[in-house]
């Protein structure tokens, strides 16, 4: 369990946070957790594998709704030769007339055509926050972490704050509550997978002089 963390103001907790799934990887699990969306997606040992050759989030999506601030934690890695796009989301939808994801937040490795981690509000796309400084490593495992408390999302790359981004407008996490993972033109696994009710309190953060 990744130890407690900070963003601004605030301080995560995933020991304290409840667990509302955690369930192992298996066939049984994939039919009935997890809905395909896009893409070819099946189970492969301990691994869940996506693969989507399309520029489209080519998708699961979870038949079972996780309101309020959650957190997804997982395990991923790129299938080579595949070099890009570890992506998942939350506070989630799935547009079943247009047939794409509606509202959610996005969060990703190695995306957004540049290499870019990175933080995203669908479908209009007005909140997109990124990073090139993310040194991604195609195949490597990296144990993921993202969320968000009313709008304050983050994303956690093996136990280190990698970004945060606020959204003014947050999510309606009760009416738009699910969870997912997308394979953007790419080739990925995931296992390990834990969803959970975040526990966090209000942190102060000032300064202290470095000088006099």
């Amino acid at each position: 369990m990744p130890r407690p963390f900070t963003i601004m103001r605030k301080k995560i907790d995933p020991r304290r946070s409840t667990v509302l799934y955690d369930d192992p990887v298996g066939e049984k699990m994939f039919l009935s957790d997890w809905k395909i969306c896009g893409g070819e997606w099946k189970v492969e040992g301990e691994w869940i594998t996506g693969r989507n050759p399309g520029n489209c989030p080519g998708m699961i999506v979870s038949r079972f709704d996780y309101p309020g601030d959650v957190m997804v934690e997982f395990d991923a890695r790129t299938v080579p030769p595949c070099t890009h796009d570890i992506d998942f989301m939350w506070n989630g939808s799935w547009d079943e007339r247009n047939n794409r994801r509606g509202l959610a937040y996005v969060a990703g490795l190695e995306g957004w055509w540049e290499g870019k981690a990175g933080i995203e509000k669908s479908p209009e796309y007005k909140l997109n926050a990124g990073t090139a400084l993310f040194d991604f490593q195609p195949g490597r495992v990296y144990r993921i972490l993202g969320g968000s408390v009313g709008g304050h999302c983050f994303l956690v790359v093996d136990g280190k704050l990698i970004l945060e981004a606020t959204d003014p407008d947050p999510i309606d996490s009760d009416r738009n509550a699910k969870v997912g993972f997308e394979a953007y033109c790419s080739h990925i696994q995931i296992r390990n997978i834990r969803i959970m009710r975040i526990a966090w309190e209000p942190f102060e953060m000032t300064y202290s002089p470095e000088f006099r």
